[in-house]
């Protein structure tokens, strides 16, 4: 069928129009009982945060998100466009997508009192919904809100009139979603401007008042040290939020793999296959987890899963890179490449620490912790107890971030409890081999059962 290209059409085919809160609450209904996913590639959340937001959008809430970077305050919040009908019908020329049967702004409300039925329509997507600001101390009410617009002016109009206004953020966002992040880094001469804004509906543009009746769905976010009464935030706009939901990190490790798996780039298939070991994705995750519990890091800033996500991006860069060098078909990360993980982690951590410490000492400490986690997950007490064997009857083995995975395999020869550890860990190809010995040589001697000797970038590992 042709959609409705007038106000006529429109009101003749039977639509009803909804304001932006009960658009989402019907959508969110249709879908619960569906069963369906309603934030797609949010991990971690079913039990916590979703429930809340669902919550909500049944009550017809605004909603700001506390939590520290890097929890998906805005991932979520970009979601959302997703409960939004898919097209919904607007005045055509309107600024602020005006409702064909109730406009608010002068210009449809003078379109519809001169063409009447004959009042053309557009259909609004639902990513012409959503408007998103970050908030900053330099954000004017101009930008928010509007502004009279001095060539309106100067074609003849009179400040008063309200067609000399040229429109911010939210009237242009009307009949959608916007989204605040960093919500107390407003000016609180902002803040106040946004209160009426959400309830009243009433604005003061340069000294006169303009009725604004904004139908709007407003999520904000900050970080909870700046969201109190002793922060940044002007407890009434805080009044205005009707649910107030604290977002969290991954509580368990895989639900950190998960995420580094989904947020991490990807690029067009190498020549090389990159493989990496689930051992070789706990300890990032691992380490990323000790760091959130490590008295040496500060916690108020927190350690953002982008942590993860960037290692695990940097740890797989390290072995293509090997591969390509060395023309193996398969790169699979190794103990070996951990060091990679240096670059992508400093700068996204703040030290509690001053004097020796140094950002490289603590994520070496926090890399060495989470190998000794995750080979105590993957071994028992005993399960090596040949291997070990085998380097007090005189095995050695060197090992490097640049050596050949054959090498690794030639190394090994016939010894078949190493061959049975890489068994275990699900290794087969040549890649996967030197990976899978580089994690029991060092899971090994961070139990105190092997030496390790370092020299010229190369280790070699001894009884």
């Amino acid at each position: 069928m042709t959609r409705p290209g007038t106000v006529g059409e429109l009101r003749t085919s039977g639509y009803k129009s909804k304001s932006v809160k009960q658009e989402l609450r019907d959508n969110l209904v249709v879908r619960l009982k569906a069963g369906a996913e309603l934030f797609p590639g949010i991990v971690g959340y079913e039990d916590t945060v979703l429930p809340q937001i669902e919550n909500a959008i049944l009550s017809g809430q605004d909603i700001v998100f506390l939590g520290e970077r890097g929890q998906a305050k805005t991932k979520i919040a970009r979601l959302m466009v997703n409960l939004l009908d898919e097209e919904v019908p607007a005045l055509a020329g309107c600024e602020t997508n005006d409702d064909p049967f109730a406009p608010i702004s002068p210009a449809g409300r003078h379109l519809i009192g001169e063409q009447g039925d004959r009042a053309p329509i557009v259909w609004l997507g639902r990513d012409r919904r959503y408007g998103e600001k970050l908030a900053t101390p330099d954000i004017t009410i101009a930008d928010l809100i509007g502004e009279v617009d001095p060539i309106k002016v100067a074609e003849g109009r009179y400040l008063s009139d309200e067609l000399t206004i040229h429109y911010g953020l939210l009237p242009r966002t009307n009949r959608g979603i916007f989204a605040i992040n960093e919500l107390p880094d407003l000016a609180e001469r902002i803040q106040v401007g946004l209160l009426n804004i959400m309830e009243e509906r009433d604005v003061q543009i340069r000294g006169y008042k303009v009725r604004l009746p904004l139908d709007l769905f407003v999520v904000a976010s900050a970080n909870p040290e700046d969201y109190t009464n002793r922060g940044r935030i002007i407890t009434p706009l805080k009044d205005r939020f009707g649910s107030q939901i604290r977002t969290h990190y991954p509580a368990r490790i895989q639900h950190e793999i998960d995420i580094m798996e989904t947020e991490r780039t990807r690029f067009a298939a190498d020549a090389v296959e990159t493989l990496a070991p689930e051992y070789m994705k706990q300890i990032v995750a691992e380490l990323t987890h000790l760091a959130r519990r490590s008295s040496e890091i500060s916690q108020r800033s927190g350690v953002s899963v982008r942590v993860s996500i960037c290692n695990y991006e940097n740890l797989l860069s390290s072995a293509l890179k090997r591969a390509i060098r060395l023309d193996e078909p398969v790169a699979s990360p190794r103990v070996s490449d951990l060091d990679a993980m240096i670059a992508s982690t400093s700068g996204k951590i703040e030290l509690e620490t001053v004097g020796d410490s140094s950002e490289e000492k603590i994520l070496g400490k926090l890399a060495q912790k989470a190998v000794l986690t995750v080979f105590n997950r993957a071994f028992t007490g005993t399960d090596l107890d040949e291997v070990v064997a085998a380097f007090q009857g005189g095995l050695k083995m060197d090992v490097s971030d640049v050596m050949p995975s054959d090498a690794y395999v030639r190394q090994i020869g016939e010894a078949r409890p190493l061959h049975a550890a890489c068994k275990k860990l699900g290794a087969k190809d040549p890649a996967a081999v030197a990976s899978a010995l580089e994690f029991v040589l060092e899971g090994l001697h961070l139990t105190r059962k092997l030496n390790k000797d370092a020299h010229a970038g190369q280790t070699r590992y001894r009884s």
